[in-house]
């Protein structure tokens, strides 16, 4: 099997090489932020998007980030070179570093944080997903209250993805106060029968994608009525159509919600539009 070169502290070493110390905070805390880039034609998708919400969450947790984003595409590029990566994910993770002790307050500003890279061989443009679908199953929405800032403390998105596997399902999406937040790893949207797109509108609440900002431009350019409101389960199950909208899938159907079959139960004619739409777009800006 071959062993891919990952990006750690300013080197590049071999995937069992790289170590991180247990005093890390990200370890001890999940005191980190991460980002996903997509890969298409060994070319980085929305990058620039990508580094400004890193930015962004690292300010929100004053999380210092001394790399430009020149020298954070050049990494990219060159774990892309290293790993001969067609498509896939370059996965990026920064925490608070190492202070040499457990302590829950912040250590001091000058500590060095701690950066990763690493790359994902995976298939985007052919997927079972984005051909046929999927199903998603609702859970309570039970994260805290900044989902807004892209934290790796990913432990209950995953135990609701396991939860909606465990129904049946192929993925779950999150519902508060009877309204849906978003996927797991996902922005959700539908269409109503009068064939307007909804998807909740940005707030604390959800956190603001950037697949998500580049397919409304993208409706918005096909001349489609888009609403950006909260909508309920009900609504969902009653959709023309229903999708969800992520760096790591584009544009996916969903076909049913807790069972119910949106629409036809086939993937919907607007979503199979605007994810060949996304796909061409984002061919077309890679960097």
């Amino acid at each position: 099997m071959t062993q891919r070169t990952v990006y750690i502290d300013n080197n590049y070493v071999a995937e069992q090489d790289a170590k991180v110390s247990i005093f890390d905070r990200g370890f001890l805390f999940a005191d980190g932020v991460y980002e996903v880039c997509s890969v298409l034609g060994g070319k980085l998708v929305d990058f620039e998007g990508h580094m400004r919400r890193l930015r962004r969450s690292a300010a929100e947790l004053e999380l210092p980030l001394p790399w430009a984003d020149e020298a954070l595409l050049e990494i990219h590029r060159e774990l892309v070179r290293r790993n001969d990566l067609a498509e896939g994910l370059v996965y990026l993770q920064l925490t608070r570093g190492n202070p040499g002790d457990r302590d829950f307050d912040f250590p001091s500003a000058d500590l060095t944080p701690t950066l990763v890279l690493f790359t994902q061989a995976k298939p985007l443009l052919e997927s079972r997903s984005g051909r046929e679908g999927i199903r998603v199953a609702t859970q309570p929405d039970w994260r805290w209250a900044r989902r807004d800032i892209k934290t790796v403390q990913l432990l209950y998105p995953s135990m609701a993805k396991m939860a909606a596997k465990a129904a049946g399902a192929d993925d779950a999406w999150m519902v508060e106060a009877g309204k849906v937040t978003e996927g797991a790893s996902n922005n959700a949207w539908m269409l109503t029968w009068e064939g307007v797109l909804v998807t909740r509108e940005l707030s604390s609440a959800i956190l603001p994608g950037i697949t998500r900002a580049a397919v409304m431009a993208i409706a918005e350019a096909l001349s489609l009525d888009i609403e950006e409101r909260a909508f309920s389960v009900e609504e969902a199950k009653q959709a023309r159509e229903c999708f969800v909208t992520s760096a790591t899938s584009f544009v996916t159907p969903v076909i049913a919600v807790d069972g119910v079959p949106i629409g036809d139960g086939v993937p919907g004619e607007v979503a199979l539009r605007l994810r060949a739409a996304y796909i061409e777009e984002s061919r077309r800006r890679a960097v």
